[in-house]
């Protein structure tokens, strides 16, 4: 009689020691992050261990925590082996659309060359393990640190059918590798968002910060792959 092994992997306890770091200035600067995905492959409870290159990697000023030279040099396939994992994702280019993060940073690890930080856990949802779209999808997600924009500065938000307001953190270059910074304020004519979704910007008239409701928070993401923080209630000082 044949007997099933239940596969269960281990990821590296890269948060023990993790300090609180805090970075101005992010606003349009460039960052990847790297996912290394554990847990059971036969139950399908997975769990990444999250790797932000932010605050790394640059030495020119431009603000490019993940040059494009080195990027390009992440094996992720390479690296599922090396670390012994269930998968490894890449998750950028990205642009920051924020002023300032506050992160529990980890252990650093080095990934073909490009550097990054332990930043959080995530439980990987079914979409990302089927390579579907999670766009205007609500995904929860562990966090105990804040975001902040500066009065003064645009939003770009998502509006839900259940009157829930997202704010966009991040742009993405990884559907769209020509989408900027600067084209962001024309993004209401590129989207198609699901039924009952809106997209509209603002400029704030006061200092917005996003926090998690008890270590955690949510998130979605539009077509083009750029991300959104659910704000308003626990999830920021006050809804834009």
């Amino acid at each position: 009689m044949g007997i099933t092994k239940v596969i269960s992997v281990k990821l590296p306890q890269d948060d023990e020691g993790a300090k609180l770091l805090r970075f101005e200035g992010v606003r349009g600067q460039r960052y990847t992050e790297m996912f290394l995905i554990g847990g059971h492959a036969i139950t399908h409870h997975l769990v990444g261990g999250v790797y932000n290159t932010i605050g790394l990697n640059e030495s020119n000023g431009t603000g490019d925590t993940c040059p494009q030279e080195v990027l390009d040099k992440v094996d992720v396939d390479a690296l599922k082996d090396e670390y012994d994992v269930l998968s490894v994702f890449k998750n950028g280019p990205r642009l920051w659309t924020l002023d300032w993060v506050e992160v529990m940073a980890g252990a650093e690890r080095d990934f073909n060359g490009l550097k990054a930080r332990w930043v959080t856990w995530l439980d990987v949802p079914k979409e990302m393990r089927k390579h579907e779209s999670v766009a205007y999808k609500p995904i929860g997600v562990k966090r105990d640190t804040q975001f902040g924009i500066d009065a003064g500065s645009p939003v770009f938000l998502l509006d839900d059918p259940e009157g829930n307001s997202w704010c966009m953190k991040s742009a993405s270059l990884i559907v769209d590798s020509n989408q900027t910074y600067a084209s962001l304020k024309d993004l209401g004519a590129r989207l198609k968002p699901a039924s009952g979704w809106k997209f509209r910007t603002t400029v704030l008239e006061r200092d917005l910060v996003l926090t998690p409701d008890e270590g955690h928070a949510l998130i979605t993401q539009d077509e083009l792959g750029n991300t959104y923080d659910r704000v308003g209630g626990k999830f920021s000082n006050y809804k834009p």
